[in-house]
Order: C-alpha cells, then sequence, then structure tokens
C-alpha cells in the first residue's frame, strides 16, 4: 500500500474516532449529596367524576336511574308488552323524602292479563361476564298484594342469560328491601335486565338495582375490581376528590355537597352532572351523579390504596365559565361549617355527630385527613375574600389541616400572576397549579420550578396533561408524544421536590362510548381497562420516588434538554436504590456514559425499564396490543461507569442497587 493511502486512512480513522466521542455524552451523578427530600406521598392520582368515571365506570351499579329521579324519570328504561294507560305511573313523595321523592307505581288488573314489564339499558349496555353472580335488589311496597316479579338479564341479541325471580312479601303496606342473586351464562358488554310484573295488583318500586359480586375487596355495592386494581398499581401517594369542576357545580344549587353523599345509599341525593350539557359536540343527557361513590367511600378507597385522602370543597362559587354565581360573604357561614365538619367526620371521634355517623358507615377509627382543598379552578379577588374566610377558620379549629388553594385555570397570564402574588402574601400551605398544554410547552418548562422559594407555599401541580393536536379519536390524543413530553417535564418536577410536593394527571378514567373530555389517563369499556403511554410514564415515577433528590449533571449543569436529553435522579433509602430517569425527546439515538460517583461497587447490574416508540402518535387502543408498554432488561456497568446507549424517542429507567 502506497504511503499517501496510509495518510488517508489513518486521517480517516483520526476522524472516526473524534466523530464517536463527539457523540458520547458523558453524565454525573452523585448519589451522597440530596438536594432535596421527597414526600412519601408527591405522586397521586386526581378522580373526578368526568367521561363516565363515576356512575357507569367505577361505581359498578349496572342500572340507570335506578330511583327515577332524572329529569326524565323514565330515561334509560323501556315498555315491555302491551302496556296500558295506568299500568305505569310515577308518583312523588317530596314532602316525606326530599333526597329521593320518585317512585314507580306498576297496577295490573283481570283486563290485562298478558306479562308486562320494563327494560333498562344500562350505562352504554351492561358488562356482565359468564359465571360471574349478580345480586338484584330493590325497594318496594304493595298497596294491593299479588303481583310477583321475573328478572332477565338478556345478551345484545335479546338472548335470555341469567333470570331469577321473588315473591314480595305483603308487609302491610310497608316499604321494604329484598335481593336475590343469579348466575351469567354469557360474557357480554351490552347486556340489559328485563324486569317482569306478573299477576294482579298494585306494586311500589325503587332504588332498583344490579351489582357484580366480583367487586374491589368484594364489598356489597361496592367499586370495580379492574379500575381500582389498576389505580393501586400506580402505588399513588395521595387521592383528590371528588374533582374538579364538579366541585364548583354549573350554579351553587348543583354544587357538590359531601354531606348529601353519606349516610344510606337509599338517602343520597342525586343530582345532574356538571358534564351533562357542558360541550354540545358531546351531549350526555343522562348523566347524573347518584353519589353511590360518595364521600365515605372516596375515603375508603384513598386507605385501600395506602394513599391520603385529599378532598376539595365548594369555597363558596359556581363554576366562573358558566354562571359564576357567588354566595354573598356574609352568608358563607354553611360553606366553612361543610369544611368543619367534614375534618369531624373524617378524624373525628365517634362520639362526634360526623364521628358517629362514620361509626354508624362501618369505619370507627378515623381516616387521618390531613390537607384539605378551598375552590377548585377559581380566580380573581372575590375568590381570595372568600379563601380567607375559610383559612382564618380552619386555621383557629384545626391548625393541623394543610390548606390548598386554587392558582386558577392557567399556569401564566394575569390571573395566575395575581393568584400567585396574592395566595404566597396569604402564606397558603400548598398552591395548586393546572397546565393542559402542547407538548412544546411541556419541553419548554421543564425548568419551571427551578427559581421557585423553597421556603415559600409548596406547589402541588394538581391536574397536567399534554394535548397533542392529534384528534382523529379520542384516545388517539393519549399518544406517544404527549407521554413523552410529561416525562421530561417530569424530570423538573422530580429534581424540584423540595417546592413541588404533590403531582398528579387528569383526567383520570375515561369510558370509551360516554368521554367528553380527552386526553385521559385510562381508558375503559363496559368489560375491559386498557392504559395509556401517560399512565405508563405516571407509574414510573410513582413506583419510584425514591426518598432523596440527588444532583445528575452534564458539564456542571442539570439535564434540562441539551441534545433533547432530560434526566432526574433519587436515591431510595428505604430499598438502598439509585434510580435515574432518562428521557430522549430526539431522533437519534446517543450514546452515554454515567459517572456513578460515591457508588462503593465497581462493577454491577442495572435493571433498565424502557418505553419507546418511533412514532409519536402512537397508541393503546382497547381490544388490540398495546403500542407503547415497558421493557424491562439488565445491563452491567464497570469501573463505576455505566455504558448506556440511549434510544430515541424513549423513556428510561435505571434502577441500581448501592
Amino acid at each position: 500500500m502506497k504511503l499517501k493511502q496510509y495518510i488517508v486512512l489513518a486521517a480517516l480513522a483520526i476522524q472516526s474516532l473524534q466523530f464517536s466521542n463527539a457523540q458520547q455524552k458523558s453524565l454525573v451523578v452523585d448519589i451522597n449529596k440530596s438536594t432535596a427530600k421527597i414526600n412519601p406521598n408527591m405522586w397521586g392520582v386526581f378522580f373526578e367524576d368526568i367521561n363516565m368515571g363515576a356512575d357507569g365506570g367505577i361505581y359498578a351499579e349496572l342500572i340507570k336511574n335506578r330511583s327515577f329521579e332524572f329529569f326524565r324519570p323514565m330515561m334509560g328504561w323501556k315498555n315491555l308488552g302491551p302496556v296500558k294507560e295506568g299500568n305505569y305511573l310515577i308518583l312523588n313523595r317530596q314532602m316525606n323524602s326530599e333526597a329521593n321523592p320518585r317512585y314507580l307505581r306498576v297496577a295490573k288488573n283481570s283486563a290485562n292479563n298478558n306479562p308486562i314489564g320494563l327494560r333498562n339499558e344500562g350505562f352504554r349496555g351492561m358488562g356482565v361476564k359468564q359465571n360471574n353472580t349478580y345480586e338484584f335488589s330493590l325497594w318496594y311496597r304493595q298497596p294491593a298484594p299479588g303481583i310477583s316479579i321475573r328478572v332477565e338479564l338478556v345478551d345484545n341479541n335479546g338472548e335470555v342469560i341469567g333470570k331469577t325471580s321473588l315473591k314480595p312479601s305483603q308487609a302491610n303496606n310497608q316499604w321494604q328491601y329484598q335481593e336475590v342473586s343469579f348466575t351469567s351464562s354469557k360474557t357480554d358488554p351490552k347486556a340489559n335486565l328485563q324486569i317482569w310484573f306478573d299477576g294482579e295488583g298494585t306494586i311500589d318500586v325503587d332504588m332498583i338495582s344490579l351489582f357484580p359480586t366480583d367487586t374491589w375487596k368484594g364489598r356489597k355495592k361496592g367499586l370495580r375490581a379492574d379500575m381500582v386494581q389498576t389505580l393501586a398499581d400506580l402505588k399513588p401517594g395521595f387521592i383528590r376528590f371528588p374533582g374538579g369542576c364538579i366541585v364548583e357545580g354549573f350554579d351553587l344549587s348543583q354544587r357538590f355537597q359531601w354531606k348529601k353523599t353519606v349516610g344510606p345509599i337509599e338517602s343520597r341525593q342525586l343530582i345532574v352532572n356538571r358534564w351533562n350539557t357542558e360541550f354540545a359536540h358531546r351531549l350526555t343527557p343522562d348523566y347524573f351523579q347518584t353519589f353511590g361513590l360518595g364521600f365515605y367511600e372516596y375515603f375508603l378507597l384513598a386507605e385501600d390504596l395506602g394513599a391520603e385522602p385529599l378532598p376539595i370543597l365548594n369555597c363558596g362559587m359556581a363554576c366562573q365559565f358558566n354562571t359564576g354565581e357567588v354566595v354573598p360573604l356574609d352568608q358563607l357561614d354553611e360553606y366553612v361549617q361543610d369544611a368543619l365538619d367534614l375534618i369531624e367526620f373524617a378524624n373525628g371521634s365517634v362520639n362526634t355527630q360526623w364521628g358517629k355517623l362514620r361509626a354508624d358507615m362501618g369505619h370507627p377509627a378515623p381516616f387521618n385527613l390531613k390537607m384539605l382543598g378551598v375552590g377548585n379552578e377559581n380566580w380573581g379577588p372575590q375568590y381570595v375574600e372568600r379563601l380567607k374566610v375559610f383559612q382564618d377558620a380552619l386555621k383557629k379549629y384545626h391548625p393541623e389541616i394543610e390548606i390548598i388553594a386554587s392558582s386558577g385555570t392557567d399556569p401564566e397570564g394575569e390571573r395566575f400572576e395575581y393568584l400567585d402574588k396574592e395566595l404566597r402574601a396569604m402564606k397558603i400551605d400548598i398552591i395548586d397549579e393546572h397546565f393542559y398544554r402542547s407538548p412544546e410547552w411541556f419541553l419548554s418548562n421543564v425548568t419551571r420550578y427551578d427559581n421557585y422559594d423553597s421556603n415559600g407555599p409548596k406547589i402541588f401541580a394538581g391536574e397536567y396533561a399534554s394535548h397533542s393536536k392529534n384528534n382523529k379519536k379520542p384516545e388517539y390524543r393519549n399518544n406517544w408524544e404527549a407521554a413523552l413530553s410529561e416525562a421530561a417535564f417530569l424530570t423538573g418536577v422530580e429534581r424540584n421536590a423540595d417546592v413541588v410536593q404533590l403531582a398528579s394527571y387528569a383526567p383520570l378514567f375515561a369510558h370509551i362510548d360516554g368521554w367528553q373530555w380527552t386526553p385521559d389517563l385510562i381508558w375503559v369499556d363496559n368489560l375491559n381497562v386498557f392504559v395509556t403511554p401517560s399512565y405508563h410514564v405516571q407509574k414510573m415515577y410513582s413506583t419510584n420516588k425514591g426518598t432523596d433528590v440527588v444532583p445528575f449533571l452534564r458539564d456542571g449543569n442539570n439535564i434540562i434538554g441539551q441534545d433533547n436529553i432530560y434526566g432526574s435522579a433519587v436515591v431510595d433509602k428505604n430499598t438502598n436504590e439509585l434510580v435515574l430517569k432518562i428521557i430522549n425527546v430526539g431522533e437519534s439515538t446517543e450514546q452515554l456514559n454515567i459517572d456513578l460517583k460515591g457508588i462503593k461497587k465497581s462493577q454491577g447490574k442495572a435493571e433498565v425499564t424502557v418505553l419507546q416508540h418511533d412514532d409519536p402518535l402512537a397508541h393503546n387502543e382497547v381490544g388490540k396490543a398495546p403500542s407503547v408498554s415497558p421493557v424491562t432488561s439488565e445491563v452491567n456497568f464497570k469501573g463505576k461507569k455505566l455504558a448506556y446507549t440511549l434510544k430515541s424517542k424513549s423513556v428510561n429507567l435505571i434502577k441500581i442497587k448501592l
């Protein structure tokens, strides 16, 4: 080979080496230097009854309009058989039962020998499973005894797939309760229930109900087990409830009042859901709140999940996007008292009024409430002056309770700046910030909390979600582009754990046939649950939160998007682990050289979990294999340095035993 060729080859080799070195990114993590303590309850969930999240969702009741209290009393019901005038009458006993005034009277005589009945359509059908047991129940009385009841579960084709019957007792024309069970012979997502009235006589019926028996923890008339399990898998540190906008109501008469959601189910007062008419393109005239999932059940759910309860109460203001109605300041006492009474319900002795009710409902021990939110997405001086009344009363009677206050609807702008200033001046405990923004916003705001005052009020990132512009189908908005940007943003949240104490995605649930808002963390139909890429991102953080934030640097700086790479690091002193979260939003694979400063091992294994997809519009759909799901493997390291290949468009979780 000629000398000239040697020179060219050598030059190419040097150039190649230089290029390789240029592509390798050097990162340093210092496991011995804690920069912030992490709130053990930092990552949680926010539940609002939107998208059929409660009725038709996590609340396992299969009958829609079970007590005939919808604006149209027979909505959800269809007559069966040759029904004549007078066979069915809606009666109202408001003088005796304000919470549940309406009931149905069924009357049959010898002139109508044919069976008559009712069919209930459920919530976009009834999801039933083969060999599962279902419990049918109702309240009834007999002004003229003689009618018996047959119950049939029918599939989407009208075929009977389960049946039972009951013979009401006479009981001197007094209301009484009866239940019977039966088994389904088939799985069907769109089943209906038929109730036949045989014989002659008159019977009044109310609170007609159908529940599966395989509810969460097997509780009668409880929650849908698969949906709760999906929450349990997140290991949430808190659960914020019941909203959201439903706390405010369209007007104050339709605000959420927790006292009307506790006690016997049949005594809880139904109201229209705020999302019933909110969006003209997604009108849901059958969307009401029965409050079978009430404040007692919320507290119980939090306890089941090992999460702190975080209730939100109305501050004396209706939704400012609707009526903007406010209660006069001199009439605010009722609202403040509701807050004080809720604390008593959660924490009070069984010898107190509301503590006794909690005990009577089955929970003598306190729920150990520590936080309380006053208002949701409220703004302006009208909010501040009402919040101050709450703050004075709560600090006087319950200084142990941390108060969470709203910073409005947006994370920037005039409203936000006004509230942020006022809330800090009030020395409010925790400020609740909400941001529904584009993927670009999330990436550009990774450093949002870097300059917040760690000695000021703490921050609750109470409602966040990256909104992709893709809108072909609702679930398409929960795509990989959105999840990837959220993962990058959350590195900044985690890095500033001394400022941000709590964080939760919103909304939580959406029914594929009954949604109003997208994107959402978890999608369901009547039989299945499927999780989104955003769920997997949230789970990476919530199940690997650690106890201490430690420095994770590139060239002495935080990793905040240099070459499209984002990162944060925590040490978990309980498990003795280092946990790295590294996000690459770029199009190219990167070679990382991670210096494990302070680690005692000279070699070892790292557990690696990766979320990755090349298509930013990739998403998960019900009934199909997930496009985006975590993959776990192991990599070795030597000499206290970890060489790692960072795939394009990926979220990476690296765990190393110390």
